[in-house]
């Protein structure tokens, strides 16, 4: 582009914008600049599904020095993930960034290249959008489609069904015990846990491959007990949850360090899991199929008719990222939100 990375957004205006920085990326993306985003040309029948969600401040954003690429990697991740609960192939993404003037133009870049290799990680891409000046607020609009019938909801489970956790939970929790000296491991395990964390996957692969057998899903992005209450509501159920979690073994390690169980590691929320309802009579070739993929699956639990949630044999009253309370996450001190969030 021309002129300076250094510059503000400010000082082009939304015209330059448009031609300097969002052309050169986009303009070969059919529809760029028309009123409305080119998505797919659908040619089998299929249901279409869409959802919005925005970005809140990263938790890597305060363990190390802060990069808009985390916000834009989460911000297309966050609504992919959605779209991995219904059980979608993604179509595109439409974005919205409401970003202040003084943004640099490294900074804008740095943002879109984390919302573009999110995506193109998740093998779609972004297919049109809106930028304006003002307070940070980031926001994205995620369009797929389902094969008819096959929709993946919240509700359609009954008691006696098996709770599955699809995805590997615990990455960004472990990078914060790391990054805040509560454990210690080789550099090249810390390393991995810290890019796992900062490029969380939406499980999209496998929301399609559970769409054929799950009877509920439900993507972990406030947290596996809120995820697990919010399931439960929905189909008038409860659940004991087993206790007895795996971890891939540096965050077990992490785990054994800091006194904490594997549970306690992966109720947190930030890997972008999914939780299945699945019959009993299902879980070993569910289970299967997904390792099949590449893809980490464990039963962690089943729905029962008593409405109550229990770990084991107690109570659970887990921990919660849940919007409008206490715990809803907008940023924060960092060893404080450790002690919140793991209790330590």
């Amino acid at each position: 582009m021309s002129g300076s990375t250094e510059q503000r957004l400010g000082d082009l205006g939304e015209q330059r914008i448009q031609r300097e920085v969002l052309r050169p990326r986009y303009g070969g993306t059919e529809g760029f600049g028309d009123d409305s985003a080119f998505l797919a040309r659908v040619d089998t029948p299929s249901e279409l599904v869409a959802t919005t969600d925005s970005c809140p401040t990263p938790v890597v954003d305060i363990l190390r020095e802060p990069d808009l690429f985390h916000a834009g990697w989460l911000l297309a991740t966050i609504n992919l993930s959605d779209l991995a609960a219904a059980g979608a192939e993604p179509l595109g993404l439409v974005v919205n960034y409401t970003l202040p003037k003084t943004t640099t133009v490294r900074e804008f870049e740095r943002l879109l290249d984390g919302v573009d290799e999110s995506c193109a990680a998740h093998g779609t891409k972004v297919a049109g959008g809106d930028l304006r000046d003002g307070a940070v607020q980031l926001t994205a609009t995620a369009i797929g489609r389902c094969v008819p019938g096959s929709r993946l909801r919240r509700s359609g489970a009954e008691a006696g069904d098996r709770l599955m956790l699809v995805g590997s939970p615990g990455y960004l929790w472990a990078a914060a015990l790391l990054e805040t000296g509560r454990a210690k491991l080789p550099a090249p395990a810390r390393e991995e846990i810290w890019e796992r964390a900062c490029r969380p996957m939406a499980q999209l692969a496998a929301g399609q491959l559970l769409a054929g057998y799950a009877r509920a899903a439900m993507d972990v992005s406030d947290g596996l007990f809120a995820t697990v209450r919010t399931l439960c509501e929905a189909n008038e159920v409860g659940a004991t949850i087993t206790g007895e979690f795996e971890l891939d073994e540096p965050l077990a390690d992490v785990a054994r360090q800091c006194g904490l169980r594997p549970f306690d590691l992966a109720q947190t929320w930030g890997d972008w899991g999914l939780v299945a309802a699945v019959r009993a009579d299902d879980v070993q070739v569910v289970t299967k199929t997904l390792l099949g993929d590449g893809i980490a699956a464990q039963e962690i639990g089943t729905l029962t008719a008593d409405k109550q949630l229990t770990a084991g044999t107690a109570p659970w009253e887990g921990i919660a990222q849940e919007r409008f309370s206490a715990g809803s996450w907008h940023g924060g001190e960092l060893s404080t939100l450790v002690t919140e969030v793991l209790g330590i």
